[in-house]
């Protein structure tokens, strides 16, 4: 079995996976938010963290050693440590309808949710919540919205989020194969580094770009010698990022029938798709994390080929780099960040 001949999905949204359904909840005040990634079944999952300062919840269980091999959803929310408790509203309404992990007799199952934060405090909104964060709400009623469409740029976890001195946001890109398997990826990008080549408009992630999903501008003409850079502003004279508003986290899906370890490989070669679209990336300040989730529709044939499993690690890796790159091609600009396209014309 190979996968042949790529091309982007109709949508060209995590969503063309079939069988994944993701939903957005913002707080326009607070300038955060939330995403839920839902498969309509269990799916076996795994996850890869790279960043140096990570903010999650349920990663261990996604361990291939663990007894959990499935879950019933992901979550990716704004707020640092309190948008954690936006899994907590998921699980609520997951298992408020039967959906989870059924364990003996037990009389209610217990839904398993991964999650990841990012850190949106200091982008303007209204913090003030007291003892009643909002991320609850909004865990819930992101899963009341999952449907096969939803928005991209400000939206969801993107919503208050930073691309180095660009207005960051949410992302997302598909690949369809012609041997029948389907990738996607979904990315609130909120990354210390910048998503653009030096002194230039044009994107780290240009070589993976589709149809000129996030503006076809391709590479320079003239590549820069990046020694002449600051690695951490991207170019002279450039704003800097702020250490502390970082962090790029996201979901990639498949089809493919994997067990958590081949998933596990999944998310680790994903990975790569940071390194192709963010520099630097997984910085000390940065709590980079990639979940992956497998609905096992498509086998892989008796021989269960590693090289078929590295061809699905390399498309997931540019699915991340181009749904980095539409995350902030497609935010608009918020507060004091500017957005690429103000920046730079559409």
């Amino acid at each position: 079995m190979s996968i042949g001949a790529v091309r982007k999905g109709p949508r060209n949204l995590i969503t063309d996976v079939a069988g994944i359904r993701v939903g957005n909840a913002e707080d326009a005040g607070a300038r955060s938010g939330v995403t839920v990634v839902l498969p309509d079944a269990r799916a076996v999952a795994a996850c890869d963290v790279r960043g140096g300062a990570p903010g999650t919840r349920e990663t261990d269980a996604l361990d291939p050693a663990c007894l959990v091999d499935a879950v019933d959803g992901v979550v990716l929310s704004g707020g640092s440590v309190y948008g954690l408790d936006a899994a907590s509203g998921a699980v609520a309404w997951l298992g408020a309808r039967g959906r989870g992990f059924q364990l003996g007799a037990s009389p209610r199952v217990s839904p398993v949710v991964p999650a990841a934060i990012l850190f949106d405090l200091t982008n303007g909104g209204d913090k003030a919540w007291g003892e009643t964060p909002p991320y609850n709400a909004l865990g819930r009623l992101a899963c009341e919205r999952a449907g096969e469409t939803f928005s991209l740029g400000n939206a969801g976890a993107g919503l208050g989020a930073r691309a180095g001195a660009l207005k960051g946001g949410l992302g997302s890109a598909s690949a369809l194969t012609e041997g029948g398997f389907e990738v996607g990826a979904l990315i609130a990008a909120n990354p210390f580094g910048s998503v653009l080549m030096p002194g230039t408009d044009r994107f780290w992630a240009a070589a993976c770009e589709f149809d000129g999903e996030f503006g076809g501008r391709g590479w320079p003409a003239e590549m820069k010698n990046l020694a002449a850079f600051d690695p951490l502003t991207g170019t002279k004279g450039e704003v800097a990022a702020t250490p502390g508003g970082n962090t790029t986290i996201g979901c990639v899906a498949l089809n493919a029938d994997l067990t958590p370890a081949e998933a596990r490989r999944v998310a680790i070669m994903a990975q790569d798709g940071l390194a192709r679209a963010i520099r630097p990336v997984h910085a000390p300040v940065d709590g980079d994390v990639i979940f992956v989730l497998a609905t096992g529709a498509v086998g892989l044939g008796a021989e269960r080929r590693p090289s078929l499993i590295a061809e699905l690690g390399t498309l997931a890796a540019d699915c991340v780099a181009r749904a980095v790159a539409r995350a902030v091609y497609e935010a608009e600009s918020l507060g004091d960040a500017a957005s690429y396209r103000a920046r730079y014309g559409a």
